[in-house]
């Protein structure tokens, strides 16, 4: 239990802190409109990010009471995301791009712009799907609770993340525009996360 839950705290900070669609929002609004409009930013992706933890827990705690064959086929088609992403990610040479954002949001705006951008980013659900599973002990029960637990674990850890980014917008985004072998590197160690997560899914048995 200790080694699952010492592993799912490392890949969380590793996926977390990597250049993605959630870093480049709040960092393109912190820049636009501020300290402020980041750090709303960073809430409403992180309350994104529990949206997708409970749909995700509930749907996955239902297949893992169902037939080995709907538990098989969810596993693989996960491992098979898990690792495309990681190929991907180790091909991607472009550096921190940041969005072109002219129009000047409200504060209630921006945390519903935030919470949508990811909601409705199916990428997002397709990981969540693939990542929680990994880190539950199914001899402990309560399947749903656990990914629950997680999941509120790395929105924790991502909103200490993205708000300390919206707060510092300004710097950082200059930072890591500029430092392009920076996000390459993280997005080689990313990858390779990603893809012993998808093999490590693959191997994993129902039980």
């Amino acid at each position: 239990m200790f080694q699952h839950f010492t592993l799912f705290m490392a890949a969380s900070w590793i996926l977390i802190i990597t250049p993605g669609p959630d870093m480049i929002y709040v960092i393109t609004r912190g820049v636009s409109q501020g300290r402020g409009a980041g750090i709303i930013s960073a809430v409403g992706v992180t309350l994104g990010i529990l949206v997708h933890t409970v749909l995700a827990s509930f749907g996955l705690a239902m297949v893992l009471m169902t037939s080995s064959i709907a538990f098989m086929i969810v596993k693989m088609a996960g491992a098979a995301y898990l690792v495309f992403l990681g190929i991907r990610s180790l091909r991607d040479r472009k550096g921190l791009i940041l969005q072109n954002q002219t129009v000047r949001l409200s504060r209630r705006k921006l945390l519903v712009q935030g919470m949508l951008s990811n909601v409705l980013n199916p990428k997002v659900a397709l990981f969540f799907l693939a990542f929680l599973p990994q880190f539950v002990s199914r001899e402990a029960g309560h399947a749903a609770a656990q990914m629950l637990i997680l999941g509120g674990l790395f929105a924790f850890f991502g909103v200490i993340f993205l708000v300390t980014l919206g707060y510092f917008s300004g710097r950082a985004g200059q930072w890591l525009s500029t430092k392009r072998s920076i996000t390459r590197n993280l997005n080689r160690i990313t990858g390779s996360v990603l893809i012993g997560l998808g093999l490590r899914l693959a191997f994993l048995e129902k039980q």
